[in-house]
């Protein structure tokens, strides 16, 4: 099953994040040992800025995915989400968590609106690129360097796939 956070699942959210950083900790743009030091308002203010999913079964949280607004360097992109924060359990892999989490953003974008969804991956990660296409992503020309949220450049570069949700199949002319 996957469903939406909402404030009062904090403990949750943070819970599964914490998991993620550990096990996965070069998948994302962030340190586990800043994240654990952060207070119940700022996981909730997470919350906030941003729509939470898990995946869980009855025994346990399985996997994470976020949606949010797409920004670039002028502000928030008009129509277009971004999904980030994708995480699956190892133990979970392979089981098509990541596809109904995926899923359910869009699906939550769609509700909301938008016209499109950005998915941004590692240019070598050929696994990740991959599963994007699979869900239908196509690859753009925006590129950026990974950064860590201190604006730390790590070395790598992401390629922004973006996914219509309607009739409008054209790719958004910024990110």
């Amino acid at each position: 099953m996957v469903r939406a956070l909402g404030e009062a699942d904090w403990e949750e959210f943070r819970g599964i994040r914490l998991q993620a950083l550990t096990e996965s900790p070069e998948a994302f743009a962030a340190k586990l040992s800043e994240e654990q030091g952060f207070d119940e308002d700022f996981w909730k203010l997470r919350l906030r800025r941003s729509t939470r999913f898990v995946a869980e079964s009855t025994e346990q949280l399985l996997g994470l995915v976020c949606l949010g607004r797409a920004h670039d360097d002028d502000g928030e992109v008009p129509g277009v989400g971004e999904i980030f924060g994708l995480w699956v359990a190892p133990d979970a892999r392979g089981s098509g968590v990541a596809t109904r989490l995926i899923k359910a953003g869009a699906e939550r974008a769609r509700e909301d609106g938008l016209s499109h969804v950005t998915f941004w991956v590692g240019t070598d990660n050929g696994k990740a690129v991959a599963f994007a296409s699979g869900m239908g992503f196509r690859p753009t020309d925006f590129r950026r360097p990974m950064r860590l949220p201190d604006g730390t450049e790590l070395g790598d570069t992401e390629i922004a796939m973006v996914l219509p949700l309607g009739d409008d199949r054209a790719a958004p002319t910024r990110l």
